[in-house]
């Protein structure tokens, strides 16, 4: 059902904007016809974006997904957690120097790493850490990636500075190139599914998993890489959009379980599509002006975390 759910909202992104397609017509450019206007419009500027939206929602999805169950807490999100914003700031200081979109992704990757490091080593103090300490420190990490964000923008050229706000918004406009973004979604998901049954021990507390047989130190750290690289190609891709990681995993769990093996496939199929839906809500509700796409999510977001913290508390 998911993955019909995902073709659906691929379809939809493909069919709607400044100029209606229709399903028939639809079919026809996808099938090699229609006429050269549909075909431009499809291929060329429409299909590159939904592509790139739907692989940054799954990515985001998974790394979500991945934090929730190393921390058993439904509030532990990339975004929240301030590695989006390490990621961010990495990718910001690569496009201050000019550098391409290689460099710019490495540096995305090597800003979230940096903030994961950040975020368990503060946390952890001389005692262990809990997950209240984690959140916090998060939340402080994720404040101070801000201030570095805003100092970035003011030594910023000015012809520069409107389109790293926009992308700092999260912003698909120009995610002409989402080949990145699956070359990395794939194996990722390829990858976590052996290792889903061993996460499933881990949810129930790490010295159950240690007594049971599981490696807790390697698991949990080559997690926490994976969740990192999957956020800093999420960003490099579409800037740093917010709460996709929080909501999906947490609604698919209320409706799935808690069995990693349904819920990380799951996570990148609905991840895609709600963020695909929400790149085409944020291009179509107030054309011809583009909204950024992160300030959708945000406004779906927003209330799902009060409403998270408030049943947690």
């Amino acid at each position: 059902m998911l993955a019909l759910f995902g073709a659906l909202a691929m379809a939809v992104s493909l069919a709607i904007g400044s100029v209606a397609i229709s399903p028939p017509e639809l079919w026809l450019v996808l099938t090699g016809g229609g006429s050269e206007l549909h075909q431009e419009l499809v291929l060329s500027l429409r299909a590159p974006r939904a592509l790139s939206a739907f692989a940054t929602g799954a990515l985001l999805a998974m790394a979500g997904a991945l934090m929730q169950v190393l921390l058993r807490n439904p509030l532990a999100d990339p975004y929240v957690l301030g590695i989006s914003g390490g990621a961010a700031v990495g990718a910001l200081l690569a496009m201050l120097l000019g550098a391409g979109m290689a460099l710019v992704s490495g540096s995305a990757f090597v800003g979230a790493m940096v903030s994961t490091v950040l975020v368990f080593g503060l946390s952890h103090g001389r005692g262990s850490w809990t997950t209240t300490r984690l959140l916090l420190t998060g939340v402080v990490i994720a404040a101070g990636w801000g201030a570095v964000i805003t100092f970035i923008l003011a030594m910023s050229p000015a012809e520069r500075l409107p389109g790293m706000l926009y992308w700092l918004m999260g912003d698909l406009s120009y995610a002409r190139s989402p080949e990145i973004a699956w070359l990395v979604l794939v194996p990722a998901l390829l990858l976590m599914l052996p290792i889903a049954r061993s996460l499933n021990v881990l949810a129930r507390g790490p010295m159950q998993a240690a007594a049971l047989g599981v490696s807790v130190r390697p698991l949990s750290w080559g997690v926490y890489g994976l969740a990192s690289l999957l956020t800093g190609v999420a960003v490099t891709t579409a800037g740093s959009v917010g709460f996709v990681g929080l909501i999906v995993p947490h609604m698919l769990r209320l409706a799935l379980g808690n069995d990693q093996r349904l819920i990380l496939p799951a996570s990148a199929l609905a991840g895609g599509a709600f963020l695909t839906l929400a790149d085409t809500l944020a291009r179509s509700m107030m054309a011809p002006v583009q909204l950024p796409v992160g300030v959708i999510t945000a406004l779906l977001g927003v209330p799902t975390f009060l409403y998270l913290l408030y049943r947690s508390r």
